[in-house]
């Protein structure tokens, strides 16, 4: 495993933890983050990892779950030749449990050309997104947990002037955790403290 030191990160005012690597840095600190989201990046890599608290989509069904949201979030970002790569079936997650009522994950990988905040199709990216759907069903909410990892830099993007433009250099060359491993481990390590935080009484 490469040297990437992890830690566990409070989420939502400490109400929600997960456990990913340090290198990923708060963006409430330089920008506004809306309050349903909690956004990560490494800007030396130009990779984030997102949190997002959702109601829950009840016209959604649990199996393939993770391909819908990751589907709508390339609709979303006006994305271009998304196709999904993997999808896991729905796994019951029990310490995700909330008054007997049982929560599911399921899990996504897509790829998809997307531009940058507000640059155009010119300067679009070929990107590589994670995607996990917890539904926490006890409190209505669908968490998202989203991470994305550049394939190829466009010269034109933002991003080319931080990490260069081409083929993006493998985390394993960097001595840092792939992508895939650090999307692992956030959804893994992902406890809920207060539940409180989705307006219920506990």
């Amino acid at each position: 495993m490469p040297a990437d030191f992890c830690s566990e990160r409070g989420l939502f005012g400490g109400a929600i933890v997960s456990t990913f690597p340090l290198r990923f840095q708060d963006v409430s600190n330089i920008r506004q983050v809306p309050d349903h989201q909690e956004v990560f990046v490494d800007p030396s890599r130009d990779e984030s990892l997102i949190f997002e608290l959702l109601d829950f989509k009840h016209d959604v069904c649990d199996n393939g779950s993770a391909v819908w949201f990751l589907q709508d979030l390339a609709t979303e970002q006006d994305a271009e030749g998304s196709v999904v790569i993997e999808q896991s079936g729905v796994i019951e997650a029990p310490g995700l449990c909330y008054g007997n009522i049982p929560s599911v994950v399921t899990t996504a990988v897509g790829q998809m050309s997307i531009s940058k905040g507000r640059q155009g199709r010119e300067a679009q990216n070929i990107v590589r997104v994670y995607l996990a759907n917890l539904r926490l069903k006890g409190v209505g909410t669908d968490v998202l947990i989203s991470a994305y990892e550049p394939i190829v830099i466009n010269p034109l993007s933002e991003s080319a002037s931080s990490v260069g433009s081409g083929l993006a250099t493998p985390a394993s060359q960097s001595g840092c955790m792939p992508m895939a491993e650090v999307f692992k481990l956030a959804v893994s390590s992902f406890k809920v403290y207060d539940w409180s935080l989705f307006g219920t009484s506990a």
